[in-house]
């Protein structure tokens, strides 16, 4: 007959560990720690990736806010060159109608409306529009302004006669019409 298998017989129950088991509790210890090790190791390198980025995005943003104010303030100083060199011409002009000291009253007036024309057409391709209801058109508070209430053949409320033309710059009035404003019948 064979002999039945023992089992083993468990170590004596002393309280203490025994060098095994010491050493695989070291083991164990040591590889718990070398893995936290390495999880830290791996979270400072994205922690400094991330402040990294941060401040790269940081120094984007500062300069998109500095290229946006160059450019607002290039675009301002390029309008008004711009308008500027659209009244050169009307200068000129004038300086030169000036300078004949024998001009008839005829050559005179034909100057001046040609300097008018080229002050218009300045005016115009700068988008300077001119504000000129004619009569019975309705009262608009916000392009005109009533100077008085007449008896009027028309409707209340509506424009009588321009005593001033008015302007304005793309759809922003520069100045009022002065107008006079049919009263209420």
């Amino acid at each position: 007959m064979s002999d039945p298998i023992q089992p083993e017989s468990p170590a004596p129950l002393t309280g203490e560990p025994s060098p095994e088991e010491l050493e695989a509790a070291a083991a164990a210890s040591e590889d718990a720690l070398s893995q936290t090790l390495a999880e830290l190791a791996t979270l400072k390198a994205k922690s400094a990736e991330l402040a990294d980025q941060y401040l790269r995005a940081q120094a984007d943003v500062q300069n998109a806010r500095r290229r946006a104010e160059d450019e607002i303030a290039k675009a301002r100083k390029f309008a008004l060159e711009s308008f500027a060199e659209s009244l050169l011409p009307v200068l000129d002009s004038l300086e030169a109608g000036l300078a004949i000291q024998s001009a008839t009253p005829e050559q005179i007036r034909e100057g001046a409306e040609a300097t008018l024309r080229q002050l218009r057409s300045a005016l115009e391709r700068n988008k300077v529009l001119e504000i000129n209801p004619p009569a019975g058109t309705k009262f608009d508070p916000h392009q005109h302004q009533a100077i008085s209430v007449v008896p009027a053949d028309q409707d209340a409320n509506t424009v009588v006669t321009v005593l001033q033309k008015g302007y304005m710059i793309a759809e922003r009035v520069l100045r009022p019409a002065l107008v006079t404003v049919a009263a209420p019948k």
